[in-house]
């Protein structure tokens, strides 16, 4: 509607309009942050978590209407149709900029149950900030390094223990959980430091993924396997802001979690080899779909 203006127009109202919507929604996330961390009563502390996630999704959709308002960027979306905010999932993606955030936030919101990301244990005592987390109910895991469980071997297995016992929550609350498996943001010194042998991402990193699956395996239902190609090079968060981004194009694919992706990661060696093989055609596949979008826009 306002795109006509200049682009460090575009830029300055839009990040006001992000900052006043943070402010706008910080002050109820953190007054129930603090209620349902004074009451520990179950019922109580469901209902808060219902009205906080309502909380965080207004935000998005406000921030939603703000990138419509301001900017004109069109974003073309394929697949999704089945998605429902009763069901439990984990979101995959590929990672390019922080733009990703934005647009999964913006095509996945009202569709699905709030974006959580797992977060290390560490950070719930990070002030303020991680009272919403946890209140949000963002997972926290504690994970231990080969080398120190080389040194502790009787604390193998108590790390995903741990998670587990704290994702027990999501038993009885439809989530979605978020995950970039590449663990990293796509640049093409990453890739050629990598020697990745695909044409677009990175080398996918099994034992994340492994992790969230084992930990809450019995709490999701379904894989959102979500592509993101942007036609005209990876955007920065200024670049989208102030309108230089002009299409995003969006691939959802539901996929069941199954005997692919149900086992011990860390200590069956045979589920393990299978488990990577899954995987990494899964990224060859999406590799291959993000030639498919690149080739549709050259025949433009």
């Amino acid at each position: 509607m306002l795109s006509f203006l200049p682009g460090p127009v575009l830029a300055a109202l839009s990040f006001v309009l992000y900052l006043v919507n943070t402010l706008f929604w910080i002050s109820p996330i953190l007054v129930g942050s603090l209620l349902k961390f004074l009451l520990p009563i179950a019922p109580w502390q469901k209902l808060m978590s219902y009205l906080l996630d309502f909380c965080a999704s207004s935000w998005i959709s406000v921030n939603s209407f703000n990138q419509k308002l301001l900017v004109p960027t069109k974003l073309v979306v394929t697949g999704g149709d089945a998605l429902k905010m009763q069901d439990w999932y984990l979101v995959i993606s590929n990672h390019q900029s922080w733009v990703d955030i934005l647009v999964l936030q913006r095509v996945l919101n009202g569709k699905i149950p709030f974006l959580k990301f797992f977060l290390k244990k560490e950070l719930i005592y990070v002030p303020i900030l991680g009272l919403a987390w946890w209140a949000l109910d963002f997972p926290f895991m504690k994970r231990y390094s080969q080398a120190y469980l080389r040194k502790n071997p009787h604390l193998i297995g108590t790390d995903i223990k741990t998670t587990r016992k704290a994702c027990a929550k999501f038993k009885h609350k439809p989530v979605s959980v978020m995950n970039f498996i590449e663990g990293t943001r796509f640049t093409d010194e990453k890739y050629a430091k990598q020697k990745s042998p695909f044409q677009h991402l990175l080398r996918p990193k099994a034992g994340g993924i492994a992790f969230v699956l084992d930990a809450m395996g019995e709490h999701l239902s379904k894989i959102v396997n979500v592509t993101i190609y942007y036609p005209n090079g990876i955007p920065s968060f200024y670049d989208f802001i102030c309108g230089k981004v002009n299409k995003v194009c969006i691939d959802i694919e539901t996929l069941p979690i199954d005997e692919n992706c149900s086992g011990d990661y860390f200590n069956d060696p045979e589920f393990k080899q299978n488990f990577q093989k899954w995987l990494n055609q899964l990224w060859h596949d999406k590799d291959q779909r993000l030639s498919q979008l690149k080739q549709a826009q050259n025949d433009l």
